[in-house]
């Protein structure tokens, strides 16, 4: 009872507007105090943040962030656009097919959603209404592109889940290549169903060989960068937060030879990097006192010993958790939902015999979906506050892409080697 008590507290502190780390902590606070106290209280209060904010491979985050900021001060994004135009123009649907392709791409050397999202909203969605894209199948191919960058290396999102599963970084880094690669070529073929079925024509264009061979020129660094982040990472060299420290360095080295790098902008790269680090961190911090709460009340241990008392199927208990992912997308930003469900969740599916690298993808493939999915969808808002369209347009414009992400998660459960095996042949 109490636990569900301090649950709604939780709940209802953030429906109140109340940023997510206060409401931890004061929640978390709570119930520490109905268990042990105020001395218990201050105790943990005064040990537990900090020694959580100790932790080496923190320093992942703000890397991972700076690095995304410069990237799209370099304006890259803009140029792998246009090549991929000219590799894929003639395809039905080609620049949709390129927005997929540079959204994947973008995400190989960002780790920001959102940004990935604005991102595209300026470089690639007015090619494609030029073209005669409905506003509804290219809204959506830019906002669901942009969900990319959770998966694919670098990722925030992922540094977060290892950091709070405790599961290797490096390893979850890598297992996210061959799914990303997977859902971008999902994107690629909905987009072109979609102009399939549209009656309209909407205008293709082919391009000389020569042309092809020139666009590639802009594929190199972008290489280059994503093999000092992913590459070492992936070859033993460095580890993830090494890796991070490098993609910053490189993606500084980028944005100057791409002749964008100025003081004002290093300026605001470097404050918007540190304002979304220190958040993050915040949230971290407070979510151990939180955490600390529900170590106490003993809820993981009984919740795993109830279940472990069904007579039902362990993959039943794996779709059911990923629904409840999925619902609470649609309400909650993905830190959020990362927060505070994996505490609970991952013990479940230890003890269901799962492994946990591939649950954390999954989890991330869901988040992806709570980036696009109403009310909350973080990528449809900012797609629709770039192109002045309804948001509500954008949403409808989504549906396919949901539908078509649904069905590439399932593969990935009825067959988790396409997660895991990159992995295992890591270079330790």
């Amino acid at each position: 009872m109490l636990t569900i008590s301090i649950i709604a507290l939780l709940l209802v502190l953030m429906l109140c507007g109340i940023p997510l780390a206060f409401a931890l902590v004061t929640a978390g606070s709570v119930g520490i105090y109905m268990i042990g106290g105020g001395n218990m209280v201050l105790g943990i209060l005064k040990n537990t943040p900090l020694s959580s904010a100790g932790v080496y491979e923190l320093l992942t985050i703000p890397m991972f962030m700076l690095m995304a900021e410069l990237v799209i001060l370099s304006g890259v994004a803009a140029s792998l656009f246009r090549a991929a135009t000219v590799w894929v123009g003639r395809v039905p649907g080609g620049l949709g097919v390129a927005t997929a392709m540079a959204g994947a791409a973008f995400g190989a050397i960002s780790g920001s959603s959102t940004a990935a999202a604005a991102t595209l909203s300026a470089t690639t969605l007015p090619s494609m209404l030029k073209a005669g894209y409905p506003p509804r199948i290219a809204t959506g191919a830019v906002a669901i592109s942009g969900t990319l960058a959770m998966l694919i290396p670098p990722s925030v999102v992922i540094v977060l889940y290892g950091l709070i599963a405790d599961q290797s970084i490096g390893a979850l880094l890598i297992a996210g290549i061959i799914p990303g690669i997977l859902v971008a070529l999902t994107i690629a073929a909905t987009v072109v169903v979609l102009v399939l079925m549209h009656a309209n024509k909407i205008e293709t264009r082919s391009y000389t060989l020569r042309d092809k061979i020139a666009s590639l020129k802009v594929v190199g660094p972008m290489l280059a960068l994503f093999m000092l982040v992913t590459g070492v990472i992936y070859l033993g060299v460095a580890t993830p937060t090494e890796a991070a420290s490098l993609g910053a360095f490189g993606a500084l080295l980028l944005t100057w030879s791409e002749g964008r790098l100025t003081w004002k902008g290093l300026k605001l790269a470097l404050t918007r990097s540190a304002n979304t680090s220190c958040m993050i961190m915040l949230i971290l911090m407070t979510a151990s006192v939180f955490g600390y709460f529900f170590t106490l009340t003993g809820v993981t241990q009984d919740l795993v010993a109830w279940i472990s008392t069904l007579e039902i199927s362990r993959w039943t208990v794996l779709v059911l958790i990923l629904a409840i992912y999925i619902v609470l997308g649609c309400f909650l930003d993905q830190i959020s939902v990362l927060i505070l469900t994996v505490p609970i969740s991952l013990p479940v599916v230890l003890s269901l015999g799962f492994d946990p690298i591939w649950f954390g993808i999954l989890v991330i493939v869901t988040a992806e979906l709570g980036m696009v999915t109403p009310p909350v969808g973080m990528n449809a808002f900012v797609v629709a506050r770039y192109s002045g369209f309804a948001s509500e347009e954008v949403f409808i414009g989504l549906w396919p892409h949901i539908i078509a992400h649904i069905l590439i998660l399932a593969v990935f459960v009825a067959w988790p080697q396409i997660i895991l095996w990159l992995p295992t042949t890591m270079m330790k």
